[in-house]
């Protein structure tokens, strides 16, 4: 039989049976089949609740009728046209929508088809934006250790996923990276929140004097960290005093909110907690909501304004720039967070996830940290919660526990590597913004379920 009449009858699908080169591939994988709300279901007619939206992703669940309707009608009027030859009316809607409620400046959207090119494209930009007003020299960008920033070379190099660098580290651009945001573990016990953030930024700016200052083409961070170390919210001030350090040398702010902006963490981007504008935000899961493959950059009018006045061009394009039906389902996922009020929602879900968390693992003897904001949360797990001290990697904690959730039902991001890359735990939650105070309790009770089955003896 083959792989293709396998599935077509398996509930899963092993390595043998598949031509797919799936990410993993000594494992089986569930066969998905279908999903509505905040369900999905595999072929076997076991039902999970989406706890984390894939990758943060799937902000309305899944199935929602009026994004599929906009996607319908989109490939009955037009499916595709290359960018190089047209624009579409969909893709001039969505940008206008975007750049409606963009931080102070914005004035473009630039469409790709996922956060990696989103990245990808703004490391360009920035580029190409100081060869254009004639400071070629500035070769060098500064980024954060403990930071994802994409899959693609560039953003893999500004990244500072260690173990997704390790093997391609040769093929890398060299990039500065100084030390994250991480108030848990390098919070000194007598520093404050803001003296610990000043502290960070006087070494971001001894970076800057070690490479000099007019060598530095732009410092690049995910407003609150995602995956590479379990949601690292910023401490008061610290992004402040970054946007003034990069002003005073002429230095761009790249903003990578791929995975916690679009309402994520309860304003629409997560850099208005900060109160701070970057020269260019890359966004992505949240735009589209998974719907289909969509990110952009949004670049401020004074970006814009020296390519438009310059080479009148920006040098770089992919096939599926500003794609008609992703632009679409885009633009219907936007209207219905805007009509139905989901940012809000989601700070007033976000406070009831945030104390079901709190009840559920405030006094847990494996869970050391709860953090985040809005619908976007991480729980780090330790060994022990008086020395901070992580669980051994060998024990692979974080693929026990999402191998335990999934047989509860529930889908969660557990990742390792927390700390540093090797070492250490955490869960990452992100469910979708029409999640109920209900599912959201049945999410956390099948977590607590999960964790005692997955926790070492």
């Amino acid at each position: 039989m083959s792989p293709l009449q396998t599935a077509s009858h398996a509930t899963v699908i092993s390595p043998s049976d598949t031509h797919v080169f799936h990410r993993q591939l000594q494992h089986e994988l569930p066969l998905a089949v279908s999903g509505r709300g905040v369900t999905l279901l595999d072929a076997g007619g076991k039902s999970y609740m989406d706890a984390c939206g894939g990758a943060a992703v799937s902000c309305l669940g899944h199935g929602h009728p009026e994004v599929l309707a906009a996607m319908h009608a989109q490939i009955d009027r037009l499916a595709y046209a290359h960018t190089s030859f047209f624009t579409t009316e969909v893709a001039e809607e969505l940008a206008d929508v975007l750049i409606e409620s963009a931080p102070a400046g914005m004035s473009h959207a630039y469409f790709v088809s996922g956060g990696s090119e989103a990245m990808e494209a703004a490391l360009k930009m920035a580029r190409q934006y100081f060869v254009e007003i004639g400071q070629p020299q500035r070769r060098h960008f500064v980024a954060r250790r403990q930071s994802y920033h994409g899959n693609t070379l560039g953003a893999l190099a500004v990244g500072g996923n260690e173990w997704r660098r390790a093997q391609f580290k040769p093929l890398l651009m060299d990039v500065t990276h100084v030390a994250p945001c991480y108030e848990y573990r390098d919070r000194a016990p007598d520093e404050t929140p803001e003296a610990y953030g000043q502290r960070l930024v006087a070494e971001l700016g001894q970076a800057f004097e070690r490479l000099g200052p007019e060598n530095v083409m732009a410092f690049v961070a995910e407003t609150m960290g995602g995956a590479t170390a379990g949601v690292l919210p910023a401490v008061p001030g610290y992004f402040k005093a970054i946007r003034e350090l990069c002003d005073r040398h002429g230095i761009l702010l790249i903003l990578d909110e791929v995975m916690c902006g679009m309402g994520r963490t309860g304003t629409l981007h997560a850099c208005e907690h900060e109160g701070v504008v970057p020269d260019l935000l890359a966004i992505a899961k949240g735009l589209g909501g998974g719907y289909q493959p969509i990110g952009a950059v949004l670049a401020q009018k004074k970006l814009v304004e020296v390519f438009r006045s310059g080479s009148g061009l920006f040098q770089h394009g992919h096939t599926y720039l500003g794609h008609a039906v992703a632009c679409a389902a885009a633009l219907a996922v936007q209207r219905v967070i805007a009509r139905d009020g989901l940012v809000a929602q989601v700070r007033a879900r976000g406070h009831t996830l945030h104390g079901l968390l709190k009840q559920a693992f405030a006094e847990h003897p494996h869970v050391g940290d709860i953090r985040g904001r809005g619908l976007f949360w991480g729980l780090e797990l330790v060994a022990d919660r008086a020395s901070r001290q992580w669980f051994d990697p060998a024990q692979k904690l974080h693929a026990r526990i999402k191998r335990e959730a999934m047989a509860q039902g529930l889908l969660v991001y557990p990742m390792g590597g927390t700390v540093d890359g090797r070492c250490g735990d955490h869960i990452l939650l992100a469910p979708p913004f029409i999640a109920s105070e209900d599912e959201l309790e049945q999410m956390v009770g099948r977590l607590v379920r999960a964790m005692q089955l997955a926790m070492p003896a």
